[in-house]
């Protein structure tokens, strides 16, 4: 293929065509100076380590698509320095020069590209802005700074995660405040290369970079749920999930977690991401969660708990643990109603199981289920989907003639047939 000047004959500007022609008016692009990639003149002209040259925005834009080869060769890129061709180029500028009669510009000389360090200390600038006072933080943000940051992570993140940890790690700790972000920062962060960064960051970084990983993909659910699809298809976010949940960085953290994993239960058809988590043993940490967590994580549990028992495999490994019907008894009315709402809803889950009704009305659920419906407050929490699980529910345990013949069971000091009669309607 010939690329060509054609010199136009009224004058005016040249551009470039495609063809051959006359040689008095049309000039040819020598080869070396065109770009393997996109055939054009090269403006930024860079080796890989293949030792072939290309035009730095061409041959980024073919890394960034996750390609790990060279173009020409085929090689595998041992690395992905782009060295600068710096003779080339004044090359390409003087031959522009010599022909600008046929309205070829002169290439400008490119800057040099910031460098990692260099991106740092920008992003630690921004911080210390930021902590100056809340006056900067909303200039900050109402700037546009979370898309840039957004695409700054998402360039080195396809790049090396490894080498790049720390800066990484502190574009992350400003992004947990610039949410909301608009369409094209959530597409940046949720992307193939983002998605993995802030999985290997959930189990490689410290502390820190941890807990400010698993805010961003919090925020970013919350933003886009369909996110979670991409989310499963990252190798290792189970285990990293699972991780946040053994060992707590803060309420928060433990808060974030279980909110992804809410939204894992709730949101995919595929149900095997879940099924690993429970098989990790996330049930028993849950359950601790549910015994010592403050209002907030103990709900956050409990709908997780409570989206597990929808599955016939989480069930049963939920109520194999001998624990799970004396907490889920005791913490009615004790938390708050949202909570309540997740214990009898679990409770409920056992209806056919009548060695587990018995031991749910030994410990007392019945008389603290007659509690609940006394409530207008928890009862309105049901009222047009649960109602009928209530009724079902009192009735299985009341009417149990097994419980009636057990010695065991605990006789409830007034309380009659007609103190706990329904009215259906």
């Amino acid at each position: 293929m010939t690329f060509l000047w054609r010199r136009r004959r009224a004058g005016g500007k040249r551009e470039p065509q495609e063809g051959v022609g006359n040689s008095d008016t049309e000039l040819r692009i020598p080869t070396h100076y065109r770009c393997p990639i996109s055939l054009d003149l090269m403006k930024d002209p860079v080796s890989l380590s293949t030792g072939i040259t290309y035009d730095r925005d061409s041959i980024e834009k073919w890394i960034e698509s996750g390609n790990v080869t060279c173009p020409v060769t085929n090689q595998i890129l041992r690395n992905f320095d782009q060295i600068p061709k710096h003779a080339i180029r004044k090359m390409i500028q003087d031959w522009c020069v010599e022909n600008k009669s046929y309205g070829v510009e002169r290439i400008p000389t490119p800057r040099i590209p910031i460098t990692p360090y260099e991106c740092q200390e920008l992003v630690m600038e921004i911080k210390n802005l930021a902590k100056e006072s809340e006056r900067n933080k909303r200039c900050i943000v109402n700037n546009g700074t979370g898309l840039q940051l957004a695409n700054t992570f998402e360039s080195f993140a396809s790049s090396s995660i490894s080498k790049h940890t720390n800066l990484l790690g502190e574009i992350l700790s400003i992004l947990t405040w610039t949410f909301p972000l608009d369409e094209e920062g959530i597409s940046k962060l949720k992307s193939t290369a983002s998605l993995r960064c802030m999985t290997w960051l959930m189990t490689g970084g410290d502390l820190s970079v941890r807990q400010n990983a698993i805010f961003v993909l919090k925020e970013l659910i919350s933003a886009d749920q369909a996110c979670i699809n991409s989310l499963i298809q990252i190798e290792g976010i189970e285990e990293a999930l699972f991780q946040i949940v053994k060992v707590p960085i803060c309420p928060k953290s433990t808060q974030a977690c279980l909110f992804i994993i809410n939204h894992m239960i709730r949101s995919l058809q595929e149900k095997s991401p879940i099924l690993k988590l429970v098989q990790m043993g996330l049930i028993p940490l849950i359950l601790d969660i549910v015994v010592d967590g403050n209002k907030s994580t103990c709900e956050k549990a409990l709908g997780v708990l409570d989206g597990i028992c929808d599955l016939e495999e989480g069930r049963e490994s939920v109520f194999t643990n001998a624990l799970t019907i004396p907490l889920m008894v005791k913490k009615i009315l004790r938390v708050s109603d949202v909570a309540t709402q997740f214990c009898v809803s679990i409770i409920w889950k056992i209806r056919n199981e009548n060695d587990k009704l018995v031991e749910a009305v030994q410990l007392g659920a019945f008389q603290k289920l007659l509690v609940v419906l006394q409530q207008p407050t928890a009862l309105s929490c049901f009222l047009f989907h649960c109602l009928n699980n209530f009724y079902y529910l009192y009735m299985s345990l009341f009417n149990l003639t097994k419980l009636r013949r057990d010695p065991k069971f605990i006789e409830f000091p007034g309380l009659t047939n007609k103190s706990i009669s329904y009215n259906q309607n």
